[in-house]
């Protein structure tokens, strides 16, 4: 049976407050920041809050409980907006009162507002990892920094920063960028202190709400015109080049290889270019020749031997790769190697 934690209070702070005091664990509040560690006989882990001024907040989770846990952000005047970026296992999210559940998977983002009648539930499952990264924006506080900007934005994005008092059930998701990835690996590997910490992560959470409001609108153009590079695409694209790097004698072409990932072509090429600045075709010639001039190092092999175990089959073509990457030929790299081992053995 699961347990319910209500969080009645709309700043983050109060709510770290609220969840040690119901777990009866201490916690640490320095200025605008408070963490607390998840006690060992409800799991492991640990939850940490800052807020800033306007009604901004994050909330950084990384746990693992003993027993199912439903946390109910309850109703009040204000409801805020939650975004949350899921980078563990799934999290189910409902509106308290309704009956559907929407899984957020690993790698997918979802932005919501409860209202008066039904509130936000988030249930965190038993024995799995749960590590997210939430955003909260009181709009009611955030309307005097945002209220100039709002009649230039889309009609939708609009109508959701306006609904200051949380009157209508707002609920979208997707998967987050890999530029919002970035955002937050940096919050959370920042070495600042005091005052310069404080600083920089407030910008880094305006950094991730530009780009998840970019991401929003990039979400209601067709998969294939979406320019957006997701983060749950940068591992199918990692996938790719890792199928590359271990089958070089028999590079497989970018239809299968787009298959074998589960992407379209256009996204394949287009997420190597962001990666790597280079096209599928590009990166796996640039493996070769890395693994050419190892051979050449490591090895015997002459250059026939090497150009077949690269899976290249002409070796005026293999020369021609070879020395746009390295600046010299294939021949004249072993020269340069021979006449380096031989000063060496000189000397010795």
């Amino acid at each position: 049976m699961s347990t319910k934690k209500e969080l009645k209070e709309l700043n983050v702070i109060d709510v770290v407050k609220d969840i040690a005091l119901r777990l009866g664990v201490n916690y640490k509040e320095e200025n605008n920041e408070i963490c607390m560690d998840i006690p060992e006989e409800s799991g492991t882990g640990h939850i940490k809050a800052i807020s800033f001024s306007h009604g901004v907040g994050i909330m950084d989770v990384d746990i693992t409980l003993k027993k199912d846990v439903r946390f109910v952000l309850n109703q009040s005047l204000v409801q805020p907006l939650e975004i949350v970026f899921n980078r563990e296992k799934t999290l189910l999210h409902e509106f308290d009162g309704q009956d559907k559940q929407t899984e957020i998977k690993h790698l997918e983002s979802a932005i919501f507002s409860c209202n008066s009648k039904y509130g936000n539930v988030l249930t965190l499952k038993a024995n799995e990892p749960m590590c997210f990264f939430n955003l909260e924006i009181n709009r009611k506080l955030f309307e005097e920094k945002i209220e100039s900007f709002l009649p230039e934005m889309n009609e939708d994005l609009e109508g959701l920063f306006r609904d200051v008092n949380g009157i209508n059930l707002f609920f979208h998701k997707g998967h987050y960028s890999l530029d919002i990835a970035k955002c937050i690996d940096a919050i959370n590997d920042t070495e600042d202190e005091g005052f310069t910490k404080s600083v920089f992560i407030e910008g880094k959470c305006y950094e991730i709400l530009a780009h998840h409001l970019r991401q929003y609108l990039d979400d209601a153009s067709p998969s294939d015109k979406r320019t957006i590079l997701r983060q749950s695409t940068v591992v199918k694209i990692e996938e790719a080049a890792n199928i590359l790097n271990k089958n070089l004698e028999e590079t497989p072409d970018i239809i299968t290889l787009a298959k074998k990932v589960g992407l379209n072509q256009n996204t394949l090429q287009n997420g190597f270019q962001s990666l790597f600045g280079l096209s599928v075709k590009e990166f796996s010639q640039d493996k070769k020749m890395e693994k050419a001039r190892k051979l050449m190092e490591t090895t015997t092999l002459n250059i026939t031997e090497i150009t077949y175990r690269i899976g290249i089959n002409s070796r005026s073509y293999f020369s021609k790769l070879f020395k746009e990457r390295y600046a010299m030929s294939p021949k004249q790299y072993m020269q340069k190697l021979a006449s380096s081992n031989s000063s060496n053995t000189e000397i010795k």
